[in-house]
């Protein structure tokens, strides 16, 4: 299968899996997809500093899978599905890709089936 040209979207997908590369940053999207949260409510799950977390928040909206604001005194985070989807979909390709390539290769290790006598 030929590789992709590294255009923007080839370099999208690449901030997105390195996002989602580390267990904080999945976790932090995971309680996203629960709704909106302040950055203090991200953080207070994990033993890490508020700097750190707002580190893995800075990967999180390079990678523009998620979007802060300033609500009042907060810093209001929120989920963005179109990266998700994006980098779900290039997963999807490659899926039905390995899939058929397997069943394949099963088709051609199997022993021919014996007809009963």
């Amino acid at each position: 299968m030929p590789s992709m040209p590294h255009t923007n979207s080839a370099r999208e997908l690449d901030r997105v899996f390195a996002a989602l590369a580390d267990p904080t940053r999945r976790a932090i999207l995971a309680r996203l997809a629960r709704g909106d949260a302040s950055v203090g409510d991200l953080a207070k799950p994990f033993d890490i500093s508020l700097p750190a977390v707002s580190r893995h928040l800075d990967v999180l909206e390079r990678a523009r899978l998620i979007e802060r604001r300033v609500d009042a005194q907060w810093r209001v985070c929120r989920l963005r599905a179109r990266p998700l989807r994006n980098a779900a979909n290039w997963i999807d390709h490659y899926r039905r890709f390995w899939e058929v390539r397997l069943d394949s290769e099963l088709l051609e290790a199997s022993p021919p089936k014996r007809r009963k006598q």
